[in-house]
């Protein structure tokens, strides 16, 4: 185990949360009204930027190299583990055998082999490569910078029309509740830009954000609360002429109208998908949260980062004694390939759905599809006894210094390996990457400029990212 790790979840916060509650819901800690509030307050003037979009899904504890994206059949037994490279149909192109289906859409995908930083650590690891800095403390979640997404939040906010949707949202199981969980937090920029995080299972047949979908009774209670908050506050106007209950009605009737949104109702309606789209994704979590982040983006979401870590996506696999929790393969926790055996070919299945979806819906330039954990695992195979088994089985530790990665859409050129590693993928011997050149890709997608400047705590100008340029191969082909 390795800084606090308990059989492989990292430490953090499980409370049930709703996504919107009548009356003063919280999204990291902030009801509603104070949150568009603070939106408001803090936003810049500037002309709408082009309507793209980014989802991120996030794999933590760190998905394996060398049974995924950049296999080595040719390293020593110690390092080249029990499975073989399939061909794509990409030549030259090849994954690992468990992922046939992204074998069959390889043209529409690249992958990137060279990316890499320093900390080993899950915090540190978290930390350094979602904020694109070198954290203070190499272990913990609390960021000392902002996360990536809400960097892109405050970038955008006020220059893009996002029809009631939230701009910036993340799904997952109760652990996205807890903003400093993945490492999610927002530092400087306040919580005001934090993700509206929902972990309600959109697998379940019940499956609804709360106070979104309205029957007639709630609609007519709201239509009461509306009536009573005018009363209220055209008393008290009456005797405040500083405008700040001006402000309060706006927010408010801002709010109501976020719950009661049409547009917003609908995106998180999944039964106008199609059966055959449905069943591409599959009926479990990590296929329904896939589904849902790409009606969300449609409906006019920025950002929707999807937490794909409970084990086996929901599906009613049994989890097996050798399997992680999450990606966090370590012997202690997993017996690597007795658990990849069954976790691959579900993330096979959900990620190669996401990809073809985004193409056959004509998103491919919309929207930029990133699928990455915070680091790759050892390129040597470890031994331990595990802690469920009690048998010495075989395991990958934590390896910042090399990993790979998926990107998909974005108007780029696809069916791309970018970057190498050696001969047992312990280095980048090619096209060696830092997570802020993957950033300094996606801000450009997103018409942000990377070097726009937010003030810190202390009120020195901090930009976006302190270093990093966009990977060439990333950018969109005109």
């Amino acid at each position: 185990m390795k800084h606090g790790e308990l059989n492989g979840l990292c430490p953090g916060p499980m409370p049930r949360r709703s996504f919107l509650q009548i009356g003063g819901a919280t999204a990291g800690g902030l009801g509603i009204s104070s949150l568009l509030k603070a939106r408001d307050l803090s936003a810049s003037a500037g002309k709408t930027q082009q309507d793209t979009s980014v989802i991120f899904v996030w794999l933590p504890g760190g998905a394996p190299h060398m049974e995924t994206y950049d296999m080595k059949p040719d390293a020593p037994d110690t390092h080249r583990g029990e499975f073989n490279p399939i061909r794509t149909n990409v030549p030259g192109v090849e994954v690992c055998e468990l992922l046939p289906m992204h074998a069959k859409c390889a043209d529409k995908y690249n992958l990137i082999r060279s990316v890499h930083h320093t900390f080993s650590d899950h915090g540190g690891g978290h930390k350094r490569f979602l904020t694109g800095r070198d954290p203070k403390e190499p272990t913990g979640f609390i960021n000392d910078f902002p996360c990536v997404g809400s960097m892109a939040y405050k970038a955008l906010e006020g220059k893009r029309d996002t029809r009631g949707m939230p701009g910036y949202m993340a799904l997952g199981n109760g652990r996205v509740n807890g903003i400093n969980t993945f490492s999610f937090g927002s530092a400087y920029l306040g919580s005001e830009t934090h993700p509206f995080a929902i972990s309600a299972d959109p697998s379940e047949k019940d499956f609804k954000v709360e106070n979104i979908d309205i029957d007639k009774s709630l609609a007519d209670r709201l239509t009461d609360r509306t009536s009573l908050l005018h009363d209220f506050d055209q008393m008290r106007r009456d005797v405040d002429n500083s405008g700040v209950f001006n402000s309060m009605d706006l927010f408010n009737q801002r709010a109501l109208s976020m719950m009661t949104s049409g547009n917003v109702r609908d995106a998180f309606d999944l039964s106008k998908e199609s059966q055959r789209t449905r069943d591409r994704f599959s009926n479990h979590n990590w296929g329904t949260r896939a589904l849902l982040a790409r009606r969300l983006v449609e409906a006019g979401a920025n950002w929707v980062t999807v937490v794909m870590e409970n084990p086996y996506g929901g599906t009613g696999v049994p989890w097996i004694d050798e399997g992680a929790y999450n990606w966090d393969s370590h012997a202690v926790n997993a017996h690597i390939f007795k658990d990849s055996k069954v976790r691959l070919p579900i993330y096979d299945k959900v990620i190669t759905a996401m990809v073809e979806d985004l193409y056959e819906r004509g998103l491919d330039r919309k929207v930029m599809l990133v699928v990455t954990g915070e680091f790759g695992r050892t390129p040597r195979i470890s031994i331990g006894k595990g802690s469920k088994t009690k048998v010495d089985q075989p395991g990958r530790d934590h390896w910042p210094r090399a990993m790979s990665m998926l990107v998909s859409g974005g108007g780029m050129r696809t069916g791309q390996v970018i970057g190498a590693t050696d001969s047992k993928g312990e280095e980048p011997v090619e096209r060696p990457l830092s997570p802020n050149d993957l950033w300094a890709s996606v801000y450009q997608h997103l018409g942000i400029d990377y070097n726009l400047a937010f003030p810190d705590h202390g009120g020195r100008p901090m930009p976006i990212l302190p270093n990093g340029s966009p990977i060439q191969e990333l950018l969109p082909v005109t």
